[in-house]
């Protein structure tokens, strides 16, 4: 589903240039419309200009924001059905025998108001830290009249997914208040911490954002972030990169369309700091027809590339072509390579309603479904599937393609439905595991004659699925997941698009199991079949799930027996010591009692005889499991034998001791062994406290020694912290160092003048600072100090963008000579200095312009010291100001500042400061901003 801002519309119905959509099925527009009808469902702008709906590609946007557009201009009839408020659940007994999976469970527990019973398209992980926490984000229109707007949800399992709590508030809502669907569910493994990911309306209007908890199962726990503030995001979609052996672990992905941006491009940002920040957007597809963000993904095998599935629809409507398209980054996000775009195919359906193909026919239309399916990657082999149309009358049938080259070619198509039916199958997800198993699974009707939208009396579908045990070489038969044949669901809300069943299923999977969830309509409220979100899993096979010692950890003493935790029990006839080997050598003997997953090899004599890397291995079919057979998959893994742990031991100056500057200083730092010296790179100190920089390093006293070389600028003394982080660095043998940090006094030749007052916002407000741009007033802030407790933010970091300036000076005077000035900003966007800016300025007392510090617009989100040599003013009184512009297209600037300071050297008599004009209430005139085209 996609997002758009109700401000945009209402007031600039224009904005950024979106491209025309190119449906093959158009009807008629209305006018300018005025929603003034009372309890009319609040999606809607309170005034849009209907005859816009193509112009601004909200007819091919999928959320239920724009379908709610797309209703009030008149392209749906709203009447769906019985609107009862009374209902019972009639559960369908389970009538088939599972091939795939376990137990069906639904999601949706506790009770349901009709017609705000529709809850479809879903994304559901697992933790890998705890397997039987299982987490499904998903649409949910149960909060569609709640003050604020609330249409996502979740459920939560803590014991496998054996049962599921429906998260709810005391007020009978989700915790994603604001919200407007689209799941997005990531686990980020350093931080044990959930995200779920929405289109927001407290980021930009229509941005994205979401909630964050430790305790997922906690509905008062989740607490809100922005990850992009935008007023037009659609479809997004996210990643967590969770393997400790990855480059790039912890990162955080989010893909989407920018229905504000030209052509709708593909954007991605990211997170490297567990959520905290998010990188300011980077664009991915630069075609110059629309391209869909289907899905991203990254490669399960630890290597850390990431991989963005993108559908060329052909302009959409039915009949029309597909492509498919993938794009690939090897370096955390920062940039994208188109490596594949794939040849047309006729894309599923059997009729469109406006842009979108539809599955069926009931109604004029229904299930909106343009072919889009997921990728999935391990050891740089590349998978996707997708439906397209089937021969003949076939509506559609589920293909499956394989790259071995990194997604650059793809081999031939794959049909995975095997049926010689010509019943649809469609909408397919994908998962694969870090063992590199594959479970597939998509909507199949093969085991009906016809369907009816809503009727409880005439099953439809069934979800089906495939798996491969070999990375997608071979693959088991195509069989039934889930438990019943299926009625077609109804979507009986008035207020959500009625061809709309849900747009996408994201499928994860874990060591242990594949999850996945779908919409079902077994479930019959006031006698209606409607879309509630089921889930069930798969195991991932026989596979190793833990060891001791663990995967990736470092070990102090040699050991000679090996813990090895597996996924299901074994066959104990099947099992023999030498299955596991460490470096080569197989065990003497292994102990395992049947029906357990626990068993330890044993060896005579310890494996372990050089330090460094140490590699586990069990070869595929080695042993197999005792309930059908089935064969272990390959496991192998390294840790590390350390025998004396890296460390600091002493550093030139002693922690503790003094740095004086501005200058350019050297810093040793001493181990207690001989280091790699390919290992250590500027990057392995950090520095805190004071403006400092490390420009250089060379390991010096037999590999004993690092010396870096530092960069002081701060113009103010303070306290120093120098770190290495833990791993940073590592031994001869290639083992990490523990971790080190020591603070130091840095004593700077210059001294505070003391003529610019309240320097750090230290006193709660602005005086003697004086406001001069007001679309947006500055605000002194204790959301962000950068010392203390208190700073200033001109613009904005969250919420609606204002159009105009926001900007703040104060006057001081005479400057001394040989003066410096001193501050640290923080600076944030989401849009190019096209539009939006950060300026400081020296400037006269009538603030004409002396100096411009910098004109930028940068996302460093993070706190960067700025010094100017203030000679040229010497005996005058001037300004210095900070300004922040914003144009009110939904794309965020804004810039903290702190610690502004006037510098002189040590010992230099300081003049009489020259009182700052105070800030009067006298309207200022706000300055036109730059249109945008």
């Amino acid at each position: 589903m996609t997002g758009i801002s109700l401000a945009l519309f209402a007031a600039n119905p224009l904005g950024r240039s979106s491209s025309p959509s190119s449906a093959k099925v158009v009807q008629p527009q209305q006018k300018y419309k005025v929603n003034t009808q009372p309890g009319w469902d609040p999606l809607v702008p309170a005034a849009f200009d209907c005859s816009n709906i193509h112009q601004l590609g909200i007819d091919k946007q999928e959320n239920l924001r724009a379908q709610a557009i797309m209703i009030f201009c008149g392209h749906r009839d709203t009447d769906t059905g019985s609107s009862s408020g009374a209902f019972s659940k009639l559960v369908q007994k389970l009538m088939a025998p599972v091939s795939y999976g376990s137990a069906d469970v639904d999601l949706i527990t506790g009770t349901e108001t009709f017609p705000d019973v529709t809850q479809s398209e879903t994304y559901t992980a697992a933790n890998p830290d705890n397997p039987d926490q299982v987490f499904v984000a998903y649409n949910d229109s149960r909060g569609r009249f709640a003050s604020p707007i609330n249409i996502s949800g979740a459920s939560v399992s803590n014991d496998g997914g054996i049962t599921f709590t429906r998260l709810t508030k005391a007020n009978g809502q989700s915790p994603f208040d604001n919200t407007f669907g689209d799941p997005v569910a990531l686990y980020n493994k350093p931080s044990g911490t959930w995200f779920t990911v929405w289109l927001d309306g407290s980021c930009g209007g229509q941005g994205l954002g979401g909630y964050k908890s430790t305790t997922p199962d906690d509905p008062n726990s989740w607490t809100h972030f922005c990850a992009h503030t935008g007023g037009a995001d659609d479809r997004e979609s996210g990643w967590a990169d969770n393997d400790p052996s990855s480059p790039f672990f912890g990162r955080m992905y989010i893909s989407w369309n920018d229905f504000n941006v030209g052509n709708a491009n593909i954007f991605v940002t990211f997170s490297t700091d567990n959520g905290s920040t998010w990188h300011s957007p980077i664009m991915v597809s630069t075609q110059n027809t629309f391209v869909r963000d289907v899905q991203i993904t990254g490669d399960m095998a630890g290597n850390g590339t990431i991989y963005i599935a993108g559908m060329d629809e052909g302009g959409g409507g039915f009949p029309h072509d597909d492509k498919n398209l993938i794009f690939k980054s090897t370096d955390g996000g920062n940039t994208w390579t188109n490596t594949y775009t794939g040849s047309p195919f006729a894309g599923p359906g059997v009729t469109a309603v406006g842009y979108f193909a539809c599955m069926f026919t009931d109604g004029g239309g229904y299930w909106r479904h343009e072919g889009w399916g997921e990728p999935a990657a391990y050891n740089d082999i590349v998978h996707l599937v997708y439906a397209q149309h089937g021969d003949g009358s076939d509506p559609g049938d589920v293909y499956y393609i394989r790259s071995t080259d990194g997604g650059v070619t793809f081999g031939a198509p794959l049909k995975l439905n095997t049926d010689s039916t010509d019943r649809p199958q469609w909408q397919p997800n994908l998962s694969v595991s870090p063992n590199g198993t594959l479970f597939a699974t998509w909507y199949d009707a093969r085991e009906s004659a016809s369907c009816t939208r809503g009727n409880p009396a005439v099953p439809c579908y069934r979800m089906w699925s495939r798996k491969s045990n070999d990375n997608g070489l071979t693959w088991l038969p195509d069989m039934e997941f889930s438990d019943v044949v299926t009625p077609l669901p109804a979507q009986p809300d008035n207020g959500i698009q009625p061809t709309y069943a849900g747009d996408y299923d994201y499928g994860s999977a874990i060591t242990l199991k594949h999850v996945t969830s779908w919409v079902d309509g077994r479930v019959a409220i006031s006698g209606t079949s409607q879309q509630d979100a089921f889930t069930d899993s798969e195991l991932a096979g026989l596979a190793v799930s833990s060891t001791d010692p663990a995967c990736n950890s470092v070990v102090f003493t040699q050991p000679t027996d090996f813990t090895v935790n597996v996924s299901v029990a074994v066959d104990p006839d099947t099992l023999d010591a030498s299955d596991f080997t460490v470096n080569g050598l197989p065990a003497d003997s292994v102990d395992y009692t049947p029906g357990e997953t626990t068993m330890i090899f044993h060896f005579n004599t310890t494996p372990v005889t050089n330090q460094g890397e140490q590699t586990m291995h069990i070869p595929a079919g080695a042993f197999n499991s005792a309930s059908n057979g089935q064969p272990v998959l390959e496991f192998q893994c390294t840790f590390r034998y350390d025998a004396t742990l890296l460390q600091v031991t002493t550093t030139d100056p002693p922690v503790g001791g003094t740095f004086s500057g501005p200058a350019t200083v050297m810093y040793d730092v001493n181990f207690n062994e001989e280091v790699d010296p390919n290992s250590v790179s500027t990057g392995s100190l950090q520095l805190s406290g004071t403006a400092a920089t490390v420009t250089n390093v060379q390991v010096i006293n037999n590999n004993m020694t690092a010396e870096f070389t530092i960069n002081f600028t701060g113009v103010i003394g303070g306290t120093l912290t120098a770190s290495i982080p833990a791993g940073a660095i590592t031994d001869q043998f290639g083992n990490p160092n523990a971790a080190f940090s020591g603070d130091y006094q840095y004593t700077a030749n210059f001294c505070d003048s003391a003529l610019i007052q309240n320097e750090g916002f230290e006193s709660g407000s602005f005086p003697p600072w004086a406001i001069d741009g007001f679309s947006n007033p500055p605000v002194v802030t204790t959301d962000n100090p950068h010392s203390g407790t208190f700073s200033v933010l001109a613009g904005r970091v969250s919420g609606p963008e204002p159009n105009g300036q926001s900007s703040f000076y104060q006057q001081f005077g005479p400057v001394p000579a040989n003066a410096i000035l001193s501050f640290w900003h923080w600076d944030y966007t989401t849009d190019t200095i096209t539009f939006d800016w950060q300026d400081a300025y020296i400037t006269n007392t009538s603030g004409q312009i002396l100096q411009t510090i910098f004109h930028q617009s940068q996302n460093g989100q993070t706190w960067i010291n700025t010094t100017v040599d203030m000679t040229p003013y010497a005996g005058q009184t001037v300004r210095v100001k900070f300004l922040v512009h914003q144009n009110g297209a939904g794309d965020g600037t804004g810039m903290y500042v702190d610690d502004v300071v006037l510098a002189t050297p040590c010992g230099a008599p300081s003049p009489t400061p020259t009182p700052t004009p105070r800030e009067t209430p006298t309207p200022r005139p706000r300055p036109t901003p730059h249109p945008r085209p």
